[in-house]
């Protein structure tokens, strides 16, 4: 594999390369919804809201007395009512009006936006067969972006604390659901005006209509936001199915097989999927080294929903049981949160550390559907020879480890400088209570076994997904594709050891 000095080529491994003035990670989505809602306050001309899911139902702001009671339908409607000149234009994936069916209020919602003028709301519809748009970016005045993993829809607000009982960790409806962790990344500047183009030309291909130009260049930062750099260069990297007039993108997973080729001395990675035979044979190809990174995994305990569990938990575990085979060194770590009560924190963010030096977040998993058949978006930037951005970078891995280990961040950067070792700080402080546990790796067998080898929920194009049934390719691409890994180290091919 071919890795430069200069990590992002476009073209290759990402679209553009842009610069934003100012960036923000943003961790969970408790600060994500109260942030993006004083952003849209703030919008002058367009807000543009492009998502897999989205429901009209739920409240953003869920801490402030003032906004109780205020729902995310309500809180735009009010908005077009007080801002008339904003555009408010929504797009979703199409399979997102099955779900509204079955939402009551939602479809109410709906037919009070129809009647607004300002409000356009739209369900994208092409894709190929059984593709998701899988995007998550929000535009405001195509100045400002966020691009990341959180949908504004039902269980996904949470605190960083993921307290067991949360009160306000309800659906629409009142009733709870579990502990929920994600991420997302905020920008401006050039790196915004890039998002805004991406956005534009999705909305375009699903609508046929093109949004008028926004000319006037203006600044729009939430208050209260923090940036976590400042003139800071952003990889924008992509996954798009081929469709009609459409080519096939898979920049994002190139991407990921350079970092985990550039990768000195560890990988931190939170993923909610771990399913992908070309990421964990690169993965595998490392741990044969006689000097290997170390690579953590923070994913969820099981998928959402019953057939997601018996085909990405059991893909997850066929996998890490191979590389197990290869990683003499111990070098290899899953693990998944848990509450101070014992219960799972959902993972659902999509974020990768590669030696402090390399940051990365997103919509894209480390599945087959988000490396070459969903449409998907990611942010990645570089540390290079900017220590304050370094330093930025660390902070996080720091902040993360933190929240899932229930300590403070600064035990963790100790704990870490006296160690320096991802694994031996994550031994060292986990325990009874709020913690990370080790991912159990029982062998799967039947359906789960079934289901895995035949890739029938997670295929790699779309034609995939109608040639692999009664076929199995898990471990025989798994195996193509560590064979292919060996060849460009320039190693020998051999069988497993």
């Amino acid at each position: 594999m071919r890795v430069t000095d200069a990590m992002f080529e476009p073209g290759r491994n990402c679209w553009r390369i842009e610069r934003a003035d100012r960036a923000a990670v943003i961790v969970d989505a408790c600060d994500y919804y109260r942030i993006i809602r004083e952003a849209m306050t703030q919008a002058k001309h367009r807000i543009l809201l492009i998502g897999w899911d989205f429901d009209p139902r739920i409240a953003l702001d869920r801490t402030s007395p003032e906004h109780k009671g205020e729902t995310l339908g309500s809180f735009l409607l009010d908005l077009a009512k007080a801002k008339p000149q904003v555009a408010i234009d929504i797009l979703v994936w199409d399979v997102g009006a099955f779900k509204m069916l079955g939402r009551g209020s939602a479809m109410l919602w709906l037919a009070r936006w129809a009647i607004t003028k300002a409000i356009t709301f739209q369900f994208d519809r092409m894709h190929p067969t059984g593709c998701s748009h899988h995007q998550k970016i929000v535009v405001i005045d195509g100045v400002f972006a966020v691009c990341g993993g959180i949908d504004m829809t039902r269980d996904r607000w949470d605190t960083s604390a993921h307290r067991d009982d949360d009160p306000d960790r309800v659906r629409p409806d009142g009733t709870p659901y579990g502990p929920w962790h994600d991420i997302t990344m905020a920008v401006d500047g050039d790196a915004a005006r890039a998002l805004a183009e991406l956005a534009g030309t999705r909305w375009q291909r699903a609508t046929g209509r093109q949004l008028p130009a926004l000319t006037e260049r203006r600044e729009l930062w939430p208050q209260g936001l923090e940036p976590t750099f400042t003139d800071t260069d952003f990889a924008i990297a992509r996954t798009r199915g081929a469709h009609r007039d459409v080519d096939e993108v898979r920049e994002i997973e190139t991407l990921f097989l350079d970092m985990i080729a550039t990768a000195k001395h560890f990988i931190y990675a939170e993923n909610q999927y771990f399913t992908s035979p070309k990421l964990a044979a690169a993965i595998a190809a490392r741990m044969e080294e006689d000097n290997p990174p170390e690579i953590v995994l923070v994913t969820p305990l099981q998928a959402d929903g019953w057939l997601e569990q018996k085909a990405m938990d059991a893909t997850r575990i066929r996998l890490a049981r191979t590389i197990g085979h290869v990683d003499k060194q111990n070098r290899f770590r899953i693990y998944t949160p848990f509450t101070a009560g014992g219960a799972p924190i959902y993972v659902h963010a999509k974020l990768m550390i590669v030696d402090d030096r390399l940051l990365r977040i997103g919509s894209s998993n480390m599945n087959n559907r988000s490396l070459g058949l969903d449409s998907e978006c990611d942010l990645a930037c570089e540390a290079g020879d900017d220590a304050a951005r370094g330093a930025q970078i660390t902070a996080l891995r720091s902040r993360l480890l933190a929240e899932h280990l229930g300590c403070e961040q600064q035990l963790v950067a100790a704990t870490f400088a006296a160690t320096g070792s991802l694994i031996a700080t994550i031994e060292a402080l986990r325990g009874a209570g709020k913690t990370l546990r080790l991912l159990e790796l029982p062998v799967p067998e039947g359906i789960e076994k079934f289901i895995a080898d035949t890739e029938l929920l997670d295929p790699v194009s779309p034609t995939a997904m109608f040639e692999n049934i009664g076929k199995p390719s898990l471990m025989k691409r798994f195996g193509h594709s560590l064979w292919r890994q060996r060849r460009h180290s320039g190693r020998k091919s051999g069988t497993e050891r």
